[in-house]
């Protein structure tokens, strides 16, 4: 079932983006909620990272104060040249990677600093807390890109009909 699933979910994915939207709009929210945790776990069992990493080969997280004294400290740099050697501001404000791929992925998606990585990429893809479905515009973009998103709004939207 669940690599059937997944097979050709880039494509799939682009044709449902409304269906997600409707869906996340009108799911009773605590029943949702309380699902996550097991499909997120089932993800993770159906679907390698490593493989993919197109999170780090294209987004990047947000680098928040803790996070930045954290890996510069790490890194044995002091903060504000962690910040000129690998950040700039975004849009929004938030210190983000100056670069994709992060600079901080290796050649065989594995991440050098995954230890003490940014918070947002710990929790990422948000497929087991409460931001997938607090935040839909979120979900909605990691759904494009992310193979985990697209399982689990597919395999909530099945057992919500049932």
């Amino acid at each position: 079932m669940s690599k059937d699933l997944l097979k050709n979910w880039e494509k799939k994915t682009a044709d449902r983006k409304k269906i997600y939207k409707q869906f996340i709009q009108k799911a009773p929210k605590n029943k949702v909620l309380h699902q996550l945790p097991d499909l997120h776990a089932e993800a993770e069992q159906s679907i390698d990272c490593l493989h993919c990493a197109a999170c780090c080969k294209n987004y990047s997280p947000r680098f928040k104060t803790p996070d930045i004294k954290r890996i510069s400290k790490h890194l044995r740099l002091k903060e504000g040249q962690f910040i000129e050697q690998y950040l700039q501001l975004d849009e929004e404000g938030d210190y983000v990677v100056n670069a994709k791929p992060c600079p901080f992925l290796g050649a065989d998606n594995y991440c050098s600093i995954y230890d003490i990585r940014p918070s947002d990429c710990a929790r990422f893809p948000y497929t087991n807390e409460d931001v997938f479905i607090k935040r839909p515009a979120l979900t909605l973009k990691n759904a494009t890109f992310c193979p985990m998103v697209y399982f689990v709004l597919e395999k909530l939207i099945v057992t919500m009909d049932q």
